[in-house]
Protein backbone atom coordinates (compact mmCIF):
# COMPACT_ATOMS: atom_id res chain seq x y z
CA UNK A 1 0.00 0.00 0.00
CA UNK A 2 0.92 3.78 -0.56
CA UNK A 3 0.77 5.31 2.49
CA UNK A 4 0.26 9.57 2.47
CA UNK A 5 0.88 11.55 5.37
CA UNK A 6 0.04 14.76 6.16
CA UNK A 7 2.30 16.06 8.96
CA UNK A 8 5.70 14.84 9.40
CA UNK A 9 5.60 14.86 13.35
CA UNK A 10 5.81 12.45 15.90
CA UNK A 11 2.80 10.80 15.30
CA UNK A 12 3.44 10.90 11.61
CA UNK A 13 7.12 9.52 11.78
CA UNK A 14 5.32 6.55 14.15
CA UNK A 15 2.88 5.44 11.88
CA UNK A 16 5.31 5.95 8.89
CA UNK A 17 8.17 3.87 10.60
CA UNK A 18 5.46 0.98 11.20
CA UNK A 19 4.03 1.25 7.81
CA UNK A 20 7.49 0.74 5.75
CA UNK A 21 8.24 -2.17 8.41
CA UNK A 22 5.78 -3.99 6.96
CA UNK A 23 6.94 -2.90 3.72
CA UNK A 24 4.62 -0.45 2.73
CA UNK A 25 5.67 2.61 0.76
CA UNK A 26 5.25 6.11 2.81
CA UNK A 27 5.03 9.62 1.20
CA UNK A 28 5.63 12.46 4.20
CA UNK A 29 4.74 16.09 3.57
CA UNK A 30 4.57 18.83 5.58
CA UNK A 31 4.09 22.92 5.58
CA UNK A 32 7.63 23.57 4.84
CA UNK A 33 8.45 21.57 1.23
CA UNK A 34 9.84 18.36 0.60
CA UNK A 35 13.06 19.50 0.53
CA UNK A 36 13.49 19.91 4.46
CA UNK A 37 12.12 16.32 4.66
CA UNK A 38 15.42 14.95 3.47
CA UNK A 39 17.02 13.65 6.48
CA UNK A 40 14.05 12.25 7.39
CA UNK A 41 13.65 10.24 4.43
CA UNK A 42 17.16 8.81 4.31
CA UNK A 43 16.63 8.09 7.55
CA UNK A 44 13.61 5.67 7.18
CA UNK A 45 15.29 4.39 3.73
CA UNK A 46 14.35 3.52 0.42
CA UNK A 47 10.50 3.21 1.17
CA UNK A 48 9.97 6.69 2.04
CA UNK A 49 9.65 9.53 0.24
CA UNK A 50 8.73 13.52 0.41
CA UNK A 51 6.25 15.07 -1.77
CA UNK A 52 3.71 18.08 -1.28
CA UNK A 53 0.27 17.62 0.75
CA UNK A 54 -1.25 17.92 -2.76
CA UNK A 55 1.02 14.61 -3.91
CA UNK A 56 0.80 12.91 -0.35
CA UNK A 57 -3.10 12.89 -0.37
CA UNK A 58 -2.69 11.21 -3.91
CA UNK A 59 -1.80 8.14 -2.39
CA UNK A 60 -3.92 4.54 -1.49
CA UNK A 61 -4.52 5.44 1.83
CA UNK A 62 -3.83 9.37 4.17
CA UNK A 63 -2.67 9.94 7.58
CA UNK A 64 -3.55 13.22 8.57
CA UNK A 65 -1.52 14.25 11.96
CA UNK A 66 -1.07 17.88 12.14
CA UNK A 67 -1.42 20.60 14.51
CA UNK A 68 -4.99 21.21 15.04
CA UNK A 69 -5.23 24.96 14.09
CA UNK A 70 -3.58 24.05 10.63
CA UNK A 71 -6.26 21.23 9.53
CA UNK A 72 -8.45 23.34 7.94
CA UNK A 73 -5.38 25.59 5.47
CA UNK A 74 -4.49 21.47 5.19
CA UNK A 75 -8.04 20.29 3.63
CA UNK A 76 -8.28 23.46 1.46
CA UNK A 77 -5.31 22.75 -0.26
CA UNK A 78 -5.75 18.87 -1.03
CA UNK A 79 -8.23 17.89 -4.36
CA UNK A 80 -11.05 16.09 -3.67
CA UNK A 81 -10.81 12.79 -2.31
CA UNK A 82 -12.93 10.39 -3.38
CA UNK A 83 -13.34 7.22 -1.48
CA UNK A 84 -9.82 8.04 0.10
CA UNK A 85 -9.41 6.57 3.64
CA UNK A 86 -8.72 9.20 5.27
CA UNK A 87 -7.08 7.78 9.30
CA UNK A 88 -7.40 11.20 11.20
CA UNK A 89 -4.78 11.22 13.72
CA UNK A 90 -6.37 15.02 15.32
CA UNK A 91 -6.92 16.24 18.58
CA UNK A 92 -8.61 19.14 19.00
CA UNK A 93 -6.23 21.51 20.66
CA UNK A 94 -6.47 25.21 19.77
CA UNK A 95 -3.61 25.66 21.84
CA UNK A 96 -1.10 23.67 23.46
CA UNK A 97 0.25 22.55 26.98
CA UNK A 98 0.74 23.82 29.78
CA UNK A 99 -1.76 26.29 28.70
CA UNK A 100 -3.96 23.88 26.61
CA UNK A 101 -7.13 24.75 25.27
CA UNK A 102 -9.99 22.91 23.44
CA UNK A 103 -12.00 23.79 20.35
CA UNK A 104 -15.42 24.28 20.72
CA UNK A 105 -17.24 22.63 17.97
CA UNK A 106 -20.65 22.86 19.28
CA UNK A 107 -22.33 19.29 18.69
CA UNK A 108 -20.03 18.00 16.31
CA UNK A 109 -16.83 16.07 17.10
CA UNK A 110 -13.16 16.79 16.39
CA UNK A 111 -13.78 14.04 13.03
CA UNK A 112 -17.03 15.23 11.78
CA UNK A 113 -15.70 18.22 11.59
CA UNK A 114 -12.39 17.09 10.00
CA UNK A 115 -14.81 15.03 7.54
CA UNK A 116 -16.99 18.26 6.66
CA UNK A 117 -13.41 19.64 5.40
CA UNK A 118 -12.42 16.82 3.28
CA UNK A 119 -15.70 16.23 1.03
CA UNK A 120 -15.37 12.41 -0.25
CA UNK A 121 -12.90 10.98 1.87
CA UNK A 122 -13.93 8.30 4.11
CA UNK A 123 -12.58 9.51 7.41
CA UNK A 124 -11.11 6.75 10.55
CA UNK A 125 -10.36 8.23 13.83
CA UNK A 126 -7.33 6.31 15.64
CA UNK A 127 -4.28 6.80 16.67
CA UNK A 128 -5.41 10.27 18.52
CA UNK A 129 -5.78 8.59 21.73
CA UNK A 130 -2.61 7.58 22.43
CA UNK A 131 0.39 9.40 23.81
CA UNK A 132 3.11 9.26 21.03
CA UNK A 133 5.57 7.09 23.05
CA UNK A 134 3.13 4.57 22.94
CA UNK A 135 2.40 4.15 19.20
CA UNK A 136 6.35 4.06 18.54
CA UNK A 137 7.12 1.24 19.54
CA UNK A 138 6.44 -2.90 18.94
CA UNK A 139 2.92 -3.01 20.03
CA UNK A 140 2.92 -6.13 21.16
CA UNK A 141 3.95 -6.70 24.75
CA UNK A 142 4.73 -9.70 26.87
CA UNK A 143 1.10 -8.61 28.85
CA UNK A 144 -0.80 -8.27 25.06
CA UNK A 145 -0.97 -5.81 22.51
CA UNK A 146 -1.14 -2.29 22.74
CA UNK A 147 -5.08 -1.30 22.44
CA UNK A 148 -6.20 1.27 19.11
CA UNK A 149 -9.24 2.84 19.04
CA UNK A 150 -10.97 3.84 16.58
CA UNK A 151 -14.31 5.15 14.89
CA UNK A 152 -15.87 5.83 11.67
CA UNK A 153 -19.08 5.58 9.43
CA UNK A 154 -17.94 3.90 6.61
CA UNK A 155 -17.42 0.17 7.55
CA UNK A 156 -14.94 -1.26 4.89
CA UNK A 157 -12.93 1.80 5.46
CA UNK A 158 -12.46 0.81 9.08
CA UNK A 159 -11.69 -2.29 7.67
CA UNK A 160 -8.81 -1.16 6.22
CA UNK A 161 -7.61 0.80 9.20
CA UNK A 162 -8.43 -2.65 11.43
CA UNK A 163 -6.57 -4.88 8.84
CA UNK A 164 -3.45 -2.35 8.47
CA UNK A 165 -3.05 -1.80 12.42
CA UNK A 166 -4.04 -5.56 13.40
CA UNK A 167 -0.91 -6.29 11.06
CA UNK A 168 1.39 -3.17 12.61
CA UNK A 169 0.62 -5.07 15.62
CA UNK A 170 -2.01 -3.26 17.75
CA UNK A 171 -5.18 -4.45 19.25
CA UNK A 172 -7.73 -2.15 17.42
CA UNK A 173 -11.23 -1.64 18.94
CA UNK A 174 -14.24 -0.53 16.80
CA UNK A 175 -15.79 2.18 18.83
CA UNK A 176 -18.85 2.81 16.00
CA UNK A 177 -19.72 5.91 14.47
CA UNK A 178 -17.64 9.28 14.33
CA UNK A 179 -20.09 11.05 16.47
CA UNK A 180 -20.54 7.93 19.04
CA UNK A 181 -17.61 6.42 18.68
CA UNK A 182 -15.33 9.41 18.28
CA UNK A 183 -16.79 11.45 21.21
CA UNK A 184 -15.55 8.69 23.09
CA UNK A 185 -11.74 9.11 22.00
CA UNK A 186 -12.00 12.70 21.69
CA UNK A 187 -10.30 15.34 23.87
CA UNK A 188 -12.31 15.15 27.23
CA UNK A 189 -13.49 11.67 26.39
CA UNK A 190 -13.31 8.34 28.97
CA UNK A 191 -11.35 6.93 26.26
CA UNK A 192 -8.27 10.19 25.52
CA UNK A 193 -5.35 8.79 26.50
CA UNK A 194 -6.16 5.86 27.76
CA UNK A 195 -3.59 3.26 27.43
CA UNK A 196 -4.33 -0.61 27.91
CA UNK A 197 -3.07 -3.92 26.63
CA UNK A 198 -5.42 -6.87 24.88
CA UNK A 199 -4.43 -10.40 26.22
CA UNK A 200 -4.61 -12.58 23.07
Amino acid sequence: MRIGMLGAGTIAQAVARHAIRHGHEVVLSNSRGPDSLAPLVADLGPLASAATPEEAAAADLVVLAVGWTRVPDVAARLPHLDGTVVIDATNQFESLPPHARIADLGDLTGSEYVASLLPGARVVKAFNSLFARYIAPDPRHEAGRQVLFLAGDDADAKNTVIGLTSAFGFAPVDLGSLREGGRLMQLGGPLSGLHVLKQD
